[in-house]
């Protein structure tokens, strides 16, 4: 049975419909004092139960509305509850790189198991360490192959590009998707100073007159993209094309966009994007869809088949 919070349902929409399923029926409602309440209005007695749920704006609410969901569904007797959270944002917290802070990442995997998950089912969290946070079996997706695909069916003669990773942290996932294009490999050296500026350094590799695949886990204020991409354009790129998994979208982002010199900034899924963000960036943005990935992952999970099959 898969069961959906507010944050984002079309994507479990889209996950039931590869699934063959019906989404269930839930309400959150919000009282007076802002307090949630949460009702399934089905049995899940003895059921094998997924709870799609994103952490987006609002991310608090997000939170907490998933909590209920699934404390909800176990004192209903649920036989399993599997919280489907294709977008973990706190995955950023997974470290105490300052004095006197919440390493929230692991606070918030507390939370979710204290409330009840028997597992967890995410994709490309910005720190994969995050997945040790976590006491109960987590599937940790992958849409490499997803935005492989797409800058194939983008550009024909795609394995003449050249994939650009923003940072050395990005390197790894960016080795993956040049492999998958057969295609070259360059990196900006940069240094964050603040959780909204990065300073580059230097570009590692060659793009003079190439087409250029720029990816990354997400994108949230556009600023470290505005600045892979003019340091791109400014070593000569031809053109240019971004994918993430996590299109945030917060803030100036979208304006950003708008005025950026790419040919296309594309994003999966796992955040909603609304029509009007995608009219307000000038055609400049593409939606990918993950719901197959999560529902194939879905079926495995309820038949025990294996996960790791998926990322292949």
């Amino acid at each position: 049975m898969v069961f959906s919070g507010q944050s984002n349902r079309p994507l479990a929409q889209a996950i039931c419909d590869n699934l063959g399923v019906p989404l269930g029926h839930s309400t959150t409602e919000k009282f007076t004092n802002d307090n949630l309440i949460v009702h399934y209005e089905q049995s899940l007695r003895e059921a094998d139960v997924f709870i799609v749920q994103t952490f987006s704006n609002p991310v608090s609410d997000s939170i907490m509305e998933l909590m209920l969901m699934i404390d909800a569904a176990k004192s209903a007797s649920a036989g399993r509850v599997t919280a489907v959270i294709p977008y973990y944002s706190y995955a950023r917290s997974d470290k105490k790189d300052s004095p006197r802070i919440s390493i929230a990442g692991r606070l918030v995997a507390d939370l979710i198991q204290a409330a009840g998950a028997d597992r967890v089912l995410t994709m490309t969290l910005h720190s994969p360490q995050v997945h040790g946070f976590f006491k109960v079996p987590v599937d940790h997706l992958s849409a490499d192959l997803v935005l492989s695909e797409h800058f194939r069916g983008c550009v024909d003669n795609a394995h003449e590009g050249v994939v650009l990773a923003p940072d050395a942290g990005s390197i790894k996932r960016a080795s993956r998707i040049s492999r998958l294009l057969d295609c070259g490999l360059a990196m900006i050296d940069k240094e964050r100073v603040s959780d909204t500026e990065v300073v580059p350094r230097s570009l590692i590799g060659e793009v003079d007159g190439k087409t250029v695949f720029i990816i990354d886990d997400e994108i949230s204020t556009a600023g470290s993209l505005v600045e892979t991409v003019n340091i791109a354009r400014s070593m000569g790129a031809k053109d240019v094309y971004v994918a993430v998994t996590h299109g945030v979208y917060s803030g100036p982002a979208i304006q950003r966009i708008a005025g950026l010199d790419v040919t296309q900034v594309a994003s999966c899924n796992t955040v909603y994007v609304s029509p009007e963000k995608i009219e307000a960036a000038g055609g400049k943005l593409a939606v990918l869809d993950v719901a197959p990935l999560f529902a194939s992952a879905i079926a495995n999970i309820h038949t025990g088949a294996s996960v790791s099959t998926l990322f292949s």
